[in-house]
């Protein structure tokens, strides 16, 4: 896919991993719908020039809502990156007593149900495109938790696991449409939640990756999602942007 004539809609746009893909993609041509929750989502998108739909990833009519917007203002969808999420660290039975189970439950409901229903909600409007080949790109956010989980993430593993899984049964699902679907599952990443932990506990985070030692740059993961874009053989599969990190 030309990503110069391409319509992007890209959720969690306001800050971190969202951004980063918002930014290169607009710095590609690429016209740009953020969907966020919170008004800094609007003065993340007007500081790149993209439009801005409010949205609440769990809401199938606020997400609905957004869409419409977004083929409104830009005439249609051609690319949908899901960045949206939220982290939970919690022990299966901690200090406190068992998980609870609140927690575990808006976790899911955010980071996997809050994907799948923006992702539907798209892919029903790429499908509408009408060509021939590469009606919609789809990129969802996993994460290496999904593979490595560590002690307190059961319930931000479980979500991602299930992003991962749900990835190849989607991509068939729609390749009647000509649709392609793909996730990323990025390590441990310069976001700005990382960048304001001290600095002694992100250079110990570094020393655990392989090669190179350092945090990923979000424009790393953008880059990564543009060329899934681009690149029409892509398809079906969760591919891992770690510096080669298996967390212990």
């Amino acid at each position: 896919m030309d990503l110069s004539n391409a319509r992007a809609i890209v959720t969690g746009g306001a800050s971190g991993l969202g951004a980063a893909t918002a930014r290169h993609f607009r710095a590609r041509g690429v016209q740009v719908t953020v969907l966020d929750r919170d008004e800094a989502g609007a003065e993340a998108a007007a500081g790149l020039g993209a439009h801005f739909a409010r949205a609440d990833v769990t809401d199938g009519d606020s997400v609905a809502a957004a869409i419409a917007q977004a083929v409104d203002r830009m005439g249609g969808i051609d690319i949908c990156v899901n960045c949206a999420g939220i982290v939970v660290g919690e022990k299966t039975v901690g200090r406190d007593g068992p998980h609870s189970l609140d927690s575990f439950r808006r976790t899911i409901e955010v980071n996997l149900i809050g994907t799948f229903n923006v992702l539907r909600l798209a892919a029903a409007e790429m499908a509408r495109n009408g060509r021939d080949e590469d009606n919609g790109v789809i990129v969802n956010t996993a994460s290496i938790a999904a593979f490595d989980g560590q002690s307190g993430q059961a319930a931000y593993a479980a979500s991602k696991a299930a992003i991962a899984g749900m990835t190849l049964p989607i991509a068939r699902d729609l390749a009647r449409n000509k649709i392609r679907v793909c996730a990323i599952a990025p390590g441990i990443f310069g976001t700005p939640m990382l960048r304001g932990l001290p600095q002694d506990v992100q250079d110990s985070l570094a020393a655990e990756v392989t090669n190179p030692k350092r945090l990923g740059e979000p424009e790393e993961f953008a880059r990564l999602a543009a060329f899934i874009v681009e690149n029409g053989y892509m398809n079906g599969e969760t591919i891992r942007i770690d510096g080669a990190l298996r967390m212990r």
